[in-house]
């Protein structure tokens, strides 16, 4: 099992505060025996810190020593190839053996934010993705002769993954013969749609002999199903917010529980909770087992989205000393 983890940025709290925690749990993580270490790309979200995974990662690969650290994603339509082969051939020069690349096709935004990263209409739509991807592929293998050397990059090539919330990136990634990450966390109605296509369009390359998925799912572990659900408010009501365009930092499980929710909002969360994992270790360990047995997933991915990183690195604690030994995909 590995980590996913946004910087989350508390009310009241600063982004400093929110990357310190993020720091924290990595530590911590490595410690328990998670695989990986994932940040993703986010922009103009006051409740996420982790806008810029490159410089995050390397501030991570400083403070930890074996686990693998990575993104999840790199928002490829918002950097020049070159730039991304660049950055995270650097960090596998410094950190060999350490590094995914996690790379998604969506902007990780809006499109206002979206058009002041790119500075141009052009690009704002996916479509140029996989040439996008074939020339960062390029950098990191030199198979296209004469073009331009990168520096690091060129034979210092981190783990390339594709990741998804549909199906588009997950037969490209089986086309490529990519492992492939699925966003269940967010899209988790397409999820066995999409592990579907990437398994039946899976070419075996230089980089994998077979499919090799992963599945990434919110989890909020701790003492008692009550407990857990009472942390799991402040990311309900962030998510509900981010998609009615009020996007905040991250409220305490108080305020979120004294939010004044209408009947659509309240079925909007509970949509939203449908896959997640969430509850006391032993309902945790029920709900990954079926999710496993659902999707056959070679690796879990967990993101844990709560007020206190206190509560955050005790979830991820109870995961691993309760829970994860029991698993089976088979329920």
């Amino acid at each position: 099992m590995s980590v996913l983890d946004l910087a989350p940025v508390a009310a009241g709290a600063t982004a400093s505060e929110a990357l310190g925690h993020t720091t924290e749990l990595a530590r911590r993580t490595e410690e328990l025996g998670y695989r990986r270490f994932w940040v993703a790309e986010h922009h103009n979200m006051p409740a996420i810190a982790s806008s810029a995974p490159a410089v995050l990662l390397a501030h991570l690969a400083a403070h930890t020593t074996t686990i693998r650290l990575g993104s999840g994603g790199v928002m490829l339509p918002n950097h020049a190839p070159l730039v991304v082969a660049e950055q995270f051939g650097t960090l596998e020069a410094l950190h060999p053996g350490r590094i995914d690349l996690g790379i998604g096709r969506a902007p990780g935004t809006d499109q206002r934010t979206a058009l002041a990263l790119r500075r141009t209409m052009e690009g704002l739509s996916a479509e140029g993705f996989p040439r996008e991807l074939a020339d960062l592929m390029n950098y990191f293998s030199g198979d296209d002769p004469g073009a331009i050397t990168a520096t690091p990059g060129l034979g210092q090539s981190p783990a390339v993954w594709l990741l998804g919330s549909s199906g588009f990136s997950a037969q490209l990634a089986g086309l490529l013969g990519l492992p492939f990450s699925f966003a269940h966390h967010f899209s988790a109605q397409h999820t066995l749609p999409a592990l579907q296509l990437y398994r039946q369009h899976f070419r075996p390359s230089r980089w994998l002999s077979e499919p090799y998925a992963m599945v990434a799912v919110n989890v909020v572990c701790a003492d008692t199903d009550e407990r857990a659900e009472w942390l799991s408010g402040p990311s309900a009501l962030s998510f509900l917010k981010l998609r009615s365009g009020r996007p905040e930092p991250l409220a305490s499980p108080e305020d979120a529980a004294g939010y004044p929710y209408n009947e659509i909002e309240r079925e909007f969360v509970r949509q939203r909770r449908d896959g997640q994992a969430m509850g006391s270790p032993e309902t945790v360990r029920r709900q990954l087992s079926e999710l496993l047995a659902r999707t056959g997933a070679n690796e879990l991915m967990l993101t844990t989205m709560v007020y206190d990183v206190v509560d955050r690195v005790r979830s991820f604690e109870l995961v691993a000393g309760k829970v994860a030994g029991g698993l089976s995909r088979s329920v």
